[in-house]
């Protein structure tokens, strides 16, 4: 497997295919500039490629020869459940899309991990059916750095992994969980990836993280690609730029390009060929 396709087709033609496996890509991205849309056709086109051949082609086109899909794609999420990820999901791309990939994404919920703590009521992130001696007393649960870290080892390998979203785990930060908690796992996953051999994409909003803050989650990973609206006369266009980026930039640099526009339709997220930005 010489690389990792990203699921978005344009872009992967531009890197020769996708990530070098074993990449850590962290994804920032300002409101609706893009940056859940990447993520969510990222998924869902890795997952067809495996489902449904037919759709794949038709909504992505031929895979670079470099590339090749992973065996499983696995959906992590902090707050939401299956049927919720697969609703935000629709909002972005065809239904046909989303019922051809649902089988293909295996979606985990840390929610009764991530929410233990918290004031929250428990049937609001259990659901009516599930009760605590389903899932453990409070003391027997892993805390939700804990839980991430086991599932990622059992699952992460060779495989994609989406984790929704980093800007959550922040927002937890608390006396059981510091920032540093968070950076040093980031840090620490950049060096696991490497040895999984898969494709890891972290989703932060800009938003919510300090500069310092964000420039420790881009120090740890291997590239970040950066959603942002950009304003030109009456019209506002959402624009994707590529940080530094180990092993894809050198790619990129010899198409001219750190900067491109980006379009959303309803085969999900892709980079306009309309506009290149230097």
């Amino acid at each position: 497997m010489d690389r990792i396709p990203f699921g978005v087709s344009r872009f992967d033609r531009i890197v020769d295919g996708g990530a070098p496996p074993g990449t850590v890509v962290l994804l920032v991205g300002e409101p609706g500039a893009g940056a859940r849309e990447f993520m969510y056709t990222s998924a869902t086109m890795n997952a067809l490629a495996h489902g449904d051949e037919e759709l794949f082609e038709l909504h992505y086109g031929d895979l670079h020869e470099a590339a090749s899909p992973p065996p499983e794609v696995h959906y992590l999420s902090f707050t939401a459940d299956e049927s919720n990820v697969r609703r935000e999901m629709s909002y972005v791309l065809d239904d046909e899309l989303v019922e051809a990939a649902a089988d293909g994404i295996t979606v985990r919920d840390f929610s009764p991990e991530f929410f233990q703590l918290s004031p929250v009521p428990r049937e609001w992130y259990l659901g009516e059916t599930t009760t605590l001696r389903d899932l453990g007393g409070r003391e027997e649960r892993a805390d939700v750095l804990t839980a991430l870290g086991q599932y990622l080892n059992a699952n992460a390998a060779e495989n994609l992994v989406v984790i929704d979203s980093i800007t959550d785990l922040v927002s937890a930060i608390s006396d059981e969980m510091a920032w540093n908690d968070i950076a040093m796992l980031i840090r620490g996953l950049g060096k696991a990836a490497h040895r999984w051999n898969g494709l890891v994409l972290a989703y932060a909003s800009s938003e919510t993280l300090e500069p310092t803050e964000l420039g420790h989650l881009i120090d740890a990973a291997d590239g970040t690609l950066q959603f942002e609206w950009e304003s030109g006369g009456s019209k506002r266009a959402r624009t994707m730029v590529v940080q530094e980026f180990r092993g894809v930039l050198s790619q990129i640099e010899r198409e001219n390009i750190v900067r491109f526009e980006t379009e959303i339709h309803e085969g999900g997220f892709d980079v306009s060929d309309v506009r290149k930005i230097r």
